[in-house]
């Protein structure tokens, strides 16, 4: 489709470009994106180049994700993008950190890993499933007297763990100025204290994370089984907590749940304050979906989309939120509308792994069901208009949401030949631009399947 020579991958690459600084703006652009230059792209995988380690390091954390769907959007063939150090690339004044994100602090920068400004509690979205950990963590974060520590999360991934820590850590800040944050994952404590033993200056180690005003652990089930790394964790456990500052942890399952921990580690996690985030039930990923529509100045979604991105996109809300970014990436850089057989096409991928399977025979029963006909007249040989239209747009709704041949869906309605399945599909597309009452049905009856 594309790529054809370093001509148009370096025009696509300038329209991935001026994308990247409608969205996010001139001053986040010109400090992090910029810089950037098109080193390569060979196969599935575009290659970029940065001037720094920092600027490398920043754009893989926060913006690869987005770099890659942009450029998958002009290519289903990119698969990848990876972020190399270039030497000799023009720097701007913030390739250093200098601004690296609001309010970000010596000790995250130097010690642990950055907030994300994205993740605040003003764009986390609550319900059922994640309102006792919302709560406990605005209590926390509020910086007055608390009556548990530490407070464990615990949730499958993708659910807004990690969006509530730094929602703490930001909140914190305003409310403590002058508050040591530190926030890192379980690997990334491992993987400093092993380099603290190797160095021979485990002290530094554990004056960073002991003196800390409030401790963030993300994803604590990666040290289980390593003993020494648990020994220092428990020890920072208990000078964190004993001297008063806030402690919090995650992990993917309960603390009674965490194989490979020590006894004592899981019941100090106990003994705090232990919050479940449970899946987002349908309500709360409409709310969440149409929150992160606010924030897409521009994207134009119509309400059946978002029922269906809501109804379909389950596992979690990192993948439905993706969803909803793809869609809005592929709809801006090819100017299409976005509509339901728009958002089908670009997240076929995803679909599939979440599609239960559609069958031709509850396409028709729903159908009959909707026009209030019994099956067998829309199995028949009838041809009265008020059996004929519902049998086209079951005809066409099978070849839409099965994978079934159009000799088989012609088989499974009466043993009718292929090319009438052809013509029922072919006159019910032309029909819905003009038919708006057809139109209607088409997506009620899709919306029915689909549920």
């Amino acid at each position: 489709m594309f790529l054809s020579g370093t001509d148009s991958a370096e025009s696509i690459w300038q329209t991935i470009r001026a994308h990247l600084r409608a969205e996010y703006g001139a001053r986040t652009y010109d400090s992090w994106l910029k810089p950037l230059a098109l080193v390569s792209v060979d196969a599935d995988t575009v290659t970029l180049g940065s001037p720094t380690h920092f600027t490398a390091d920043w754009i893989r954390n926060h913006f690869a994700e987005r770099l890659r769907l942009l450029w998958s959007a002009q290519s289903a063939s990119i698969q990848a993008v990876r972020i190399i150090v270039e030497n000799g690339l023009k720097t701007t004044a913030a390739a250093e950190p200098v601004h690296p994100a609001p309010a970000t602090v010596r000790e995250e920068t130097a010690f642990g890993v950055a907030l994300e400004p994205r993740y605040t509690f003003d764009s986390f979205v609550v319900g059922k499933a994640n309102e006792l950990a919302y709560n406990a963590a605005r209590t926390v974060a509020e910086g007055g007297p608390i009556d548990f520590n530490p407070l464990f999360l615990y949730g499958t991934t993708g659910l807004g763990k990690t969006h509530l820590m730094h929602a703490i850590g930001w909140h914190l800040r305003n409310a403590v100025p002058g508050a040591k944050v530190v926030y890192m994952s379980a690997e990334k404590f491992m993987v400093e204290f092993v380099s603290a033993i190797r160095d021979k200056d485990t002290l530094s180690f554990k004056q960073k994370l002991r003196t800390a005003d409030l401790l963030m652990i993300d994803d604590v089930q990666f040290i289980a089984g390593k003993d020494s790394t648990q020994e220092e964790f428990f020890h920072t456990m208990n000078e964190i907590i004993s001297a008063g500052k806030r402690l919090i942890i995650t992990a993917d399952r309960s603390p009674q749940n965490l194989e490979g921990i020590e006894n004592r580690i899981l019941s100090r996690l106990a003994w705090g304050l232990v919050a479940d985030i449970n899946p987002a039930d349908y309500e709360l990923r409409l709310s969440i979906l149409l929150e992160k529509i606010k924030r897409m100045p521009g994207a134009n979604v119509g309400e059946d989309v978002i029922d269906f991105l809501a109804r379909k996109i389950t596992s979690n809300v990192r993948e439905l939120e993706g969803a909803l970014n793809r869609i809005v990436a592929y709809s801006t850089l090819v100017g299409k509308p976005i509509d339901l057989d728009f958002a089908r096409q670009v997240l076929a991928d995803v679909l599939k792994a979440h599609d239960r399977k559609v069958t031709i025979d509850e396409i028709q029963r729903k159908v009959a069901d909707y026009y209030a006909i019994k099956l067998s007249d829309l199995l028949s040989a009838r041809r009265a208009r008020e059996v004929a239209r519902p049998r086209q747009v079951a005809m066409f709704l099978a070849k839409r949401l099965t994978p079934r041949s159009l000799p088989d869906i012609g088989r499974r309605f009466g043993g009718r030949d292929h090319t009438t399945v052809m013509h029922a599909v072919k006159r019910i597309e032309e029909l819905r631009a003009d038919d708006s009452e057809l139109d209607a049905d088409i997506t009620r009856l899709t919306r029915i399947i689909d549920a």
